[in-house]
């Protein structure tokens, strides 16, 4: 009984020390957590801004502005990260923390450093570095109690464990200093003040004070201390000459604009009435006031803010959208149809509007509708191929168009999309059996039918083994 004993304190022991060796891995992977395990918001004329303003940073890193994603994640925490490949993906609570454009230009340049640093790739080498380390403690630990030295060898192990944590973070702190001076070069290369880099850095050291944070030991985190940070590259941005430079007051406004119709859209709409009441008139008021009127189930209140807008802008592609949005969604679907064919044709490269013009076509029931529809969905897709909703819709207009094997193909895309591997495996093997072999609609169906059957495959042996 007692060496039964002494054997389960030793196997709790190495599973505590695994639990916080792993602990310290899921801290430092907590900022670059799969993307598809939160909300992705999208929205048109928040992408397009993004594209905007991180085209310039792409380009002073040497990346292609159109291979660089910059994705709004739904999520009120103050964070961006990389999670591989050219993505930078930032939260909902960065974009309304911030106070202008330069600051979101500063974060994005950080992340682009992780990118072109390949710091998540690389990643694993500070992992494997620690894991080494806390192994041979493990292995050093066990043969002292092996022995009959217990503490000695929980004291090799706790040491293990403190080296292999400090080895994981001072690896982490590396990869973050490299992104600061990284991010650094990308914004005085594209002529960019550093201004809203340091002031953002601020923001984030007065949260890091108001959640009682040490700010006195560096070795414990995954980050450089924040005072640091700003004190290495407030000399580097000072010095540059675009330091003073002002912000675009075009871009700003668009900043001003995105902010407010997140406001509205992710906020309740109480919080949203307070931080723009009536009595403000500017332009983000009325655009966040329209779609948390929109959001309360309000469309007739919604709808006049919406068209004071256009009164100011009747060209405007994206208040256009908000209009055809508001009234298809409140079941006025003939009327959304002309403010959203207004808006495809002055914004012919927004995928994401093309698709809610689809819907509505498709909304109508009307026949003569079918053929515009597949038109302006295929169009979509084209553009913008990881929509599932716009391919559910095509699907719709192929289905009423008679064309069976192309919905099925539609309906095999959309369940690949959101990760329904079963119903891709039967919809791409349907199409298959309708199409042209050795056509491209044909080809893409086989591909999709191969990548469903191994994961169908692949989720029926776990369950065997279960």
């Amino acid at each position: 009984m007692a060496t039964m004993t002494s054997r389960f304190s030793q196997t709790r022991f190495f599973c505590a020390g695994l639990r916080l060796f792993l602990a310290v891995v899921i801290a430092f992977t907590a900022s670059v957590r799969p993307a598809l395990a939160q909300s992705i918001l999208r929205d048109a004329e928040t992408e397009a801004f993004f594209h905007e303003i991180s085209a310039p940073l792409a380009e002073a890193a040497g990346l292609n502005p159109r291979s660089l994603d910059v994705v709004l994640i739904g999520d009120s925490s103050i964070n961006a990260f990389v999670a591989g490949g050219q993505a930078v993906y930032i939260h909902s609570g960065l974009i309304m923390a911030a106070d202008d454009v330069n600051e979101v230009q500063g974060v994005i340049a950080h992340e682009i450093g992780h990118i072109t640093g390949g710091h998540i790739v690389r990643f694993s080498e500070g992992a494997k570095a620690a894991t080494s380390i806390t192994l041979l403690s493990m292995l050093l630990g066990a043969a002292a109690m092996a022995a009959g030295a217990g503490e000695a060898g929980m004291a090799i192990f706790a040491g293990g464990q403190q080296a292999a944590m400090g080895k994981f973070l001072a690896y982490s702190r590396t990869q973050e200093s490299a992104a600061d001076q990284a991010g650094a070069t990308f914004l005085q290369k594209a002529g960019l003040s550093g201004k809203g880099s340091i002031s953002f850095f601020k923001k984030l050291q007065n949260q890091e004070f108001r959640l009682l944070i040490p700010q006195d030991n560096g070795y414990a985190r995954t980050h450089p201390l924040t005072g640091d940070r700003i004190a290495a590259l407030e000399n580097t941005y000072r010095n540059d000459p675009a330091w003073d430079k002002p912000i675009d007051p075009a871009l700003q406004a668009k900043f001003l604009r995105i902010q407010a119709k997140l406001s509205g859209f992710v906020e309740e709409p109480s919080s949203t009435f307070r931080k723009f009441p009536e009595t403000d008139t500017s332009v983000p008021a009325h655009y966040a006031r329209a779609y948390a009127w929109h959001k309360n189930a309000f469309p007739d209140r919604a709808a006049t803010e919406v068209d004071w807008l256009l009164r100011g802008a009747p060209d405007d592609p994206f208040f256009l959208e908000l209009k055809g949005q508001v009234l298809l969604e409140s079941g006025k679907v003939e009327e959304a149809i002309g403010p959203l064919r207004r808006a495809v044709a002055l914004a012919p490269e927004q995928p994401l509007i093309a698709a809610m013009l689809g819907h509505a076509l498709i909304a109508t029931e009307d026949p003569e509708n079918t053929e515009e529809a597949k038109r302006v969905l295929r169009a979509a897709v084209a553009r913008d191929n990881r929509n599932p909703f716009a391919w559910y819709q095509l699907g719709i207009a192929y289905a009423r168009g008679g064309d069976e094997a192309r919905a099925a193909l539609a309906t095999a895309e959309q369940n690949n999309l959101s990760g329904n591997a079963q119903l891709a495996f039967a919809s791409s093997r349907k199409a298959m059996a309708g199409l042209s072999p050795g056509t491209p609609d044909w080809i893409r169906a086989q591909d999709i039918y191969m990548v469903s059957q191994h994961a169908v495959e692949e989720e029926g042996g776990k369950r065997k083994r279960r």
